[in-house]
């Protein structure tokens, strides 16, 4: 069975700092763009980043400066580290991972965690 399963989420305060990591088991991630997308209450889920295979990769306006995905393939896992985090950063946090980077970033994907809650108090 495949899974991802997103670890890392929690309660911080605006200009603070998170890592979520996100674990793939039952294949192997290596080749496959993963990333990142979050739903913030009352509001449509949104694309927030991306790395594909070779580690190129790709960030929303909102979170490019502040936010960095990386992924290890050798333990199938990636990370976002957030940084400067603002209020309007609340949201749960998705992994996701497809064989197109394009459909991540139009918020399809062939396989998807359960989420992890980021709050970000004022």
């Amino acid at each position: 069975q495949v899974q991802l399963v997103e670890s890392g989420g929690g309660l911080v305060q605006a200009g603070s700092s998170l890592t979520l990591s996100c674990a793939g088991s039952g294949r192997t991630f290596s080749t496959y763009p993963m990333g990142w997308l979050r739903q913030a209450p009352g509001k449509e889920r949104e694309f927030v980043a991306a790395i594909g295979g070779s580690g190129g990769t790709y960030y929303s306006g909102s979170v490019k400066g502040r936010f960095t995905i990386s992924r290890d393939n050798a333990k199938n896992t990636v990370y976002l580290q957030m940084n400067s985090l603002k209020p309007e950063d609340t949201a749960v946090y998705y992994c996701a991972a497809d064989q197109s980077l394009v459909d991540l970033q139009r918020r399809r994907a062939d396989y998807w965690g359960k989420g992890t809650l980021v709050t970000v108090s004022s």
